[in-house]
């Protein structure tokens, strides 16, 4: 079952509380509850990062005042939803924009559910920023809505800009600091770094920490930045 399906029983059988909790039970209605045995992550943390990632997305859309259809068309084919399940991404998407709740609840809830797991937290902002960038115009309100998340995430700025980094037009990009290095690092503790990376941004790391196999283009894209950016590095220090 993909995860738009899992989000039907998610009201019913987790213990999902709070504003996320509350945008499931919002929802629940309108599914029809199909539970499988099929296991491909933590199902509780595939729900919760597919519903914050979505209800961030709907708080970060009114940051810049406008959805556009480049954002809305961008969502749907980066996080692969089936044209049958977009009503009910975009019911989750609609009361989550309607909601009174602000930003900082959910990024805060999901601060606490993946405690431990940073990396999770990391691929939430980069979900985020991939909706933001959508329109290839990353405007400042969404910026500060992005670092507002981080901060609440725990990451630090440095963290953040190393993030935001892998996100800005190639050829403005700082290959250092998309790998997230110094320029003086070493050319071994850059090959170090580099593999590090790559295999924590593997498709199966991602689905085994709790991200749903239908967000995996999220890897896909990050690995390209870091290894764009290594042989960049590699051919300018001759290795």
């Amino acid at each position: 079952m993909s995860i738009w399906g899992k989000l039907a029983g998610a009201a019913a059988g987790l213990a999902i509380g709070g504003p996320i909790g509350a945008l499931l039970g919002g929802v629940a209605g309108h599914y029809v509850i199909d539970r499988d045995k099929e296991q491909d992550g933590p199902a509780e943390n595939q729900v919760a990062f597919t519903v914050g990632v979505i209800a961030l997305g709907a708080k970060m859309a009114k940051a810049d005042g406008v959805v556009t259809m480049d954002e809305v068309n961008a969502f749907k084919e980066v996080f692969k939803v089936p044209d049958g399940e977009m009503k009910n991404v975009a019911r989750v998407f609609n009361l989550a924009k309607q909601d009174v709740a602000g930003y900082e609840a959910y990024a805060e809830q999901l601060a606490t559910m993946f405690k431990g797991n940073r990396k999770l937290l990391e691929d939430v902002l980069e979900g985020l920023f991939h909706i933001a960038k959508a329109d290839e115009h990353l405007h400042p309100n969404e910026e500060r809505f992005l670092a507002g998340v981080a901060k609440r995430f725990g990451l630090t700025d440095t963290e953040f800009a190393y993030i935001k980094a892998r996100h800005v037009i190639a050829a403005k990009r700082n290959p250092y600091d998309v790998l997230g290095v110094k320029p003086s690092v070493s050319n071994e503790e850059l090959k170090s770094h580099y593999r590090r990376l790559v295999a924590d941004n593997h498709p199966d790391k991602l689905m085994a920490r709790g991200v749903p196999k239908e967000f995996i283009a999220i890897a896909t894209e990050k690995v390209a930045a870091i290894n764009e950016a290594y042989g960049e590095i590699a051919k300018e220090r001759g290795m």
